[in-house]
């Protein structure tokens, strides 16, 4: 099979990214001396970098794969929020959906950055749970995208207040309701208040931590496969797809299975891998891509992001590439 197609019709689709966005703000130096105040470096500033974080680099992927990606969020009416939307509209990602509050802040994680190297991190946020104006006023943005159509939903949590446990299931029958596809990338907190979704993607640690187990799937994976079982009894979700880190990409659904193996890379970092991981899957299901297909693609493009440095998103050329490559020997 040629995937030339499947990728060109990415730009059909429009996905709203709902959860926690943040700012990343770096401060860049050098360091020629100790303080004389305390036993710590002195940075000497050269310049300062502010990026889109959290379920924002979900919203980059999709971008960069071609498709049109609104996000979905509550962030604060501060400073910070104005940068954050003024990022948005540079990378042409639609802050249609964005909700700025007066009472939280938006998050903010700044580093201190000297020869590529992060000496300290300073976050700047609340974690406590939007409220329910906040909640409702975020509905309301999420039912007017529905003028233009909306092709499918990506819950990205990051445990900071935003997806709460009433909102989830909101969301869910909103999107029932209005055929709308379902994918989530999970955190422990609402581990398990993502019933009936169409596709389901924690990393293996997730996976464990949310169902209160432990295993080795280097020496049995039929522990997997039975803690995945466990997992669709909870949520009866259509998909399971778990990243387990170098050994590739577990995928279920209902009694097929398929496991991804992991191609060999020269991995670098594996920041933000699997915010490509669930934006490649999210498409690749609205291309009525068939479970391994989903797997094995999203498996490379995971793969591919970790061979460089910092938080990046997938080429799409470079994924087409690959996938041509190692799918259609």
């Amino acid at each position: 099979m040629n995937y030339n197609d499947v990728f060109d019709s990415f730009s059909n689709f429009r996905v709203v990214v709902v959860g926690d966005v943040m700012l990343d703000n770096y401060k860049i130096g050098k360091v020629h001396r100790m303080s004389p105040e305390a036993p710590v470096p002195v940075v000497l500033f050269e310049k300062e970098e502010n990026r889109i974080g959290g379920a924002g680099n979900v919203a980059l992927n999709l971008i960069a794969l071609g498709a049109k990606p609104i996000v979905c969020s509550v962030i604060g009416a501060d400073d910070a929020g104005k940068i954050l939307v003024d990022k948005f509209t540079e990378n042409a990602i639609s802050s249609a959906g964005i909700v700025q509050s007066k009472n939280r802040p938006t998050t903010v994680k700044s580093r201190i950055i000297s020869n590529k190297q992060q000496l300290l991190r300073i976050d700047h946020e609340t974690t406590a749970p939007i409220s329910d104006e906040e909640s409702n006023e975020l509905m309301k943005k999420l039912n007017s995208l529905l003028i233009d159509g909306i092709d499918a939903i990506i819950f990205e949590d990051y445990n900071k207040g935003v997806l709460t446990e009433s909102l989830i299931q909101q969301i869910i029958a909103f999107a029932k309701l209005n055929h709308i596809i379902t994918c989530v990338d999970p955190k422990f907190e609402n581990f398990l208040s993502y019933k009936t979704v169409d596709l389901f993607k924690p990393n293996l640690k997730e996976l464990k931590e949310g169902l209160k187990c432990e295993f080795n799937i280097q020496t049995s994976t039929n522990k997997l496969i039975d803690a995945v079982s466990q997992l669709e009894q909870k949520l009866n979700n259509l998909i399971s797809l778990i990243t387990l880190s170098e050994y590739g990409v577990f995928v279920k659904k209902g009694d097929l299975i398929h496991t991804a193996k992991a191609h060999p890379r020269n991995i670098s970092d594996v920041s933000g891998a699997g915010d490509t991981v669930i934006a490649v899957a999210c498409l690749c299901l609205l291309s009525n891509l068939s479970y391994k297909e989903i797997a094995e693609i999203s498996n490379i493009a995971g793969g591919l992001v970790c061979e460089h440095a910092g938080v990046i998103s997938i080429n799409k050329d470079d994924l087409l590439e690959e996938v041509n490559k190692l799918l259609t020997q």
